[in-house]
């Protein structure tokens, strides 16, 4: 007979483990997937060109109805886990049933962060996370509203490209002196806010948010410099917080995510975690990548197989405001290590490679990220470099041909 194995979370990471068990252990488990929203998993990479106009609904589905019927696989939408208990093995749904595991899987996201500020409580101030909050912050955007977008790191420029896209007059807010100060150098920062500003979006830096005035509905956002910028809508996106909750109320161990060890499990060994959520080796990482390479060492381990996590080197690739940008491993130069440029700032092209030891250690790619993947590989690998540093900053093939 088949073990209960249920899957709390309906987003990325919970999609790719039903899909790897599906390949890995088809039959072995009675497989159940229980989500807040109540809708099929979507990519939520995808919510900014969604909200931008550029794709529908439907392209954003990460499988479709029949995928999960042919699988067998029990899917519970727009229903909430309100406890676990964890002497009898069974979970509570809001509502509903108590449905038994034999294993448990966590994967339950993520909540935007979002700092007490004076008028946070004004209708009109949101975040960016899911469908719905498209769906209301289009509204705005079609009218050509004000909207202030508060963060520039990936998610508030994923919201100011977006908005911007759908018709709205933007103003992005970031509390540093660079965007994506986590994945971006100064110079490739620069590059990536003056194409932001080409396409409309007013990019003021160190600007520290005060609060929100209005009566009843924000009308402006207040800034620690006395600055006033009206508003429609203010977009609050500086990062996200692990969904803990349901673990903590459990009696699991939790950080700042649920504590997990080399093979996803929680200290209760019938009990895993993996996405958002999850906190190894005192990373919680916010990214889907990682979130793919946990679902897919759990698979294995559920499959019968020794796998382990070891951790993942963070990279980002994606295109922000149209502008390609890739990150990964070390993209400033510390002690010991040396930078290979290639600039071409009239055509808004920032290529930059950090060497340590004839290794490559970190590339920054802005404006041409042909090669990312090759890179990637590169710095994943550690492989001596020295005999095609000359042509690093020209991509694959010419790196290849000149090892050849």
């Amino acid at each position: 007979m088949a073990e209960p194995l249920i899957i709390v979370g309906n987003g990325m990471a919970a999609t790719r483990l039903a899909d790897e068990l599906s390949q890995r252990a088809l039959g072995r488990y009675s497989l159940a997937v229980i989500g807040d929203e109540p809708r099929l998993a979507y990519n939520r990479v995808l919510l900014s060109p969604l909200l931008a106009g550029e794709i529908g609904e439907r392209e954003i589905e990460l499988k479709p109805a029949a995928w999960w019927r042919e699988r067998g696989i029990s899917t519970f939408y727009g229903r909430s886990v309100e406890a676990i208990d964890r002497a009898t093995q069974t979970v509570s749904l809001r509502d509903g049933p108590t449905l038994p595991y034999g294993k448990l899987v966590l994967a339950t996201g993520s909540t935007p962060l979002r700092p007490p500020f004076p008028g946070g409580d004004l209708a009109g101030v949101a975040t960016f996370r899911d469908t719905a909050d498209v769906d209301a912050m289009r509204t705005y955007a079609r009218r050509g509203a004000r909207i202030v977008v508060i963060g520039g790191g990936l998610l508030g420029l994923e919201a100011a490209y977006g908005l911007a896209r759908a018709g709205a007059d933007v103003t992005l807010l970031h509390l540093v002196d660079r965007l994506m100060e986590r994945q971006l150098d100064h110079e490739g920062a620069g590059l990536l806010a003056a194409a932001m500003a080409a396409r409309g979006i007013d990019v003021r830096l160190c600007a520290e948010t005060k609060g929100f005035r209005g009566e009843g509905h924000v009308e402006a956002v207040e800034l620690t410099d006395g600055t006033e910028i009206p508003a429609a809508l203010v977009v609050i996106a500086i990062g996200v917080r692990p969904n803990v909750e349901l673990a903590r109320a459990a009696g699991l161990a939790v950080g700042r995510g649920i504590l997990v060890d080399d093979g996803l499990a929680t200290d209760d060994p019938a009990i895993f975690a993996i996405g958002e959520c999850a906190e190894h080796r005192g990373l919680a990482y916010g990214l889907v990548e990682p979130a793919y390479e946990q679902a897919r060492v759990l698979a294995a381990r559920l499959a019968g197989r020794e796998s382990a996590y070891q951790g993942s080197l963070l990279s980002t690739n994606l295109k922000v405001s149209g502008v390609g940008v890739f990150s990964a491993g070390e993209f400033e130069a510390g002690e010991g290590a040396e930078t290979v440029l290639l600039r071409d700032p009239a055509a808004g092209i920032y290529r930059k490679f950090v060497l340590r030891d004839g290794r490559l250690a970190g590339c920054v790619l802005v404006g041409d990220t042909q090669g990312a993947l090759f890179y990637l590989g590169l710095i994943r690998s550690g492989q001596d470099i020295s005999a095609i540093r000359a042509d690093l900053p020209f991509g694959e093939s010419y790196c290849v041909s000149e090892a050849a």
